[in-house]
């Protein structure tokens, strides 16, 4: 059974900082692609950034130069570390796997973000 459980959300200033993980247990990590989405309130599904099991990285415009995506491959653990955040940056972000480009095939439940003075 995949399973896929975030971490790190929370409430931060604007210009702060969160870095966000997701361990992933019940897949062979080192083969999937990870990937972070974030969805707001009566928005749509937003897909931040992803990482390749090759190392390709790819992100939205919106958080590029701001937001990093990694992968510990020892751990299990895909992670996001969120800089300079806006409050536009707040929404539930959700962790997700596959073994395509596009990681749709499994998802986390999510971890709230909440960028706020």
């Amino acid at each position: 059974q995949v399973q896929l459980v975030e971490s790190g959300g929370g409430l931060v200033q604007p210009g702060g900082s969160l870095r966000l993980s997701c361990a992933a247990s019940g897949v062979r990590f080192r083969l999937y692609t990870m990937g972070w989405y974030r969805q707001a309130p009566g928005q749509q599904r937003e897909l931040v950034a992803t990482i390749q099991a090759g190392g390709n990285i790819d992100y939205v415009d919106s958080v590029k130069g701001r937001f990093t995506i990694s992968r510990d491959n020892a751990k299990n653990t895909v992670y996001l570390q969120m800089n300079s955040l806006k409050p536009e940056d707040t929404a539930v972000y959700y962790c997700s796997a596959g073994l395509y480009r596009l990681p749709v095939a499994h998802w986390g439940q999510g971890t709230q973000v909440t960028v706020s003075s």
